[in-house]
């Protein structure tokens, strides 16, 4: 299991210390000259916020290459022939969907919602989980990328670990992660999880456009 990291913001959209790359991400994209850095631990996070950042990330825009053909050298090591999912929600909590798009095309393969009152979070667990009993059901081998470490930890601990409360509005959510949890509970798969890594590729191809 992979070691809980604690990030602390200098200068972002929003500053502070956040305990997932999820949120951290939010509040560094798109904004110029953004520092962040992460840690192993929520008191060396906190005793570095407090001082300079000298040795944090600093995201800056990308420049483009006087070479146009020039492809990132990274992007040779895609799986194009696999799976990728994603999710989307306006507000946190807020309407959410999620979807899956086969990366070489940009096939969308299914899209579900939108649902009131859910997370990104939560959205990014099911669009896993769907994707799984998808490929399991097609027998098909292809692995799955995602660009959410949190859904790929929940998948692997079977559990979904989030903190919004049920309600009236998220009625169909909760059904769905209930649906997901038994799955993951009474299934095997041996469909290869992979993280989508955004810094050299760019944005998932499940993304759906609205940052």
């Amino acid at each position: 299991m992979a070691k809980q990291k604690f990030y602390v913001v200098w200068q972002g959209a929003k500053t502070g210390i956040f305990d997932n790359w999820d949120e951290c991400k939010k509040a560094i994209h798109g904004i110029p000259g953004a520092q962040y850095k992460s840690f192993t631990s929520y008191d060396e996070a906190s005793q570095a916020f407090t001082q300079k950042p000298v040795t944090a990330h600093r995201a800056t825009p990308k420049k483009k290459s006087k070479q146009a053909n020039i492809k990132n050298p990274q992007s040779s090591s895609i799986l194009r022939n696999s799976l990728s999912v994603d999710a989307a929600c306006s507000g946190n909590p807020g309407i959410m969907e999620y979807r899956g798009v086969y990366v070489k095309t940009g096939e969308e393969v299914f899209k579900i919602g939108p649902y009131q009152n859910g997370t990104n979070n939560i959205g990014e667990f099911l669009a896993l989980v769907h994707g799984l009993a998808l490929l399991k059901k097609m027998n098909n081998p292809i692995p799955i990328y995602s660009d959410s470490m949190t859904a790929m930890s929940w998948v692997r601990q079977k559990k979904c670990k989030s903190k919004l409360i049920e309600d009236s509005r998220n009625t169909e959510i909760f059904e769905l992660i209930a649906r997901a949890e038994k799955w993951l509970q009474t299934n095997t798969y041996t469909t290869q999880i992979l993280k989508w890594d955004t810094a050299h590729w760019g944005e998932i191809p499940a993304d759906f456009g609205r940052k």
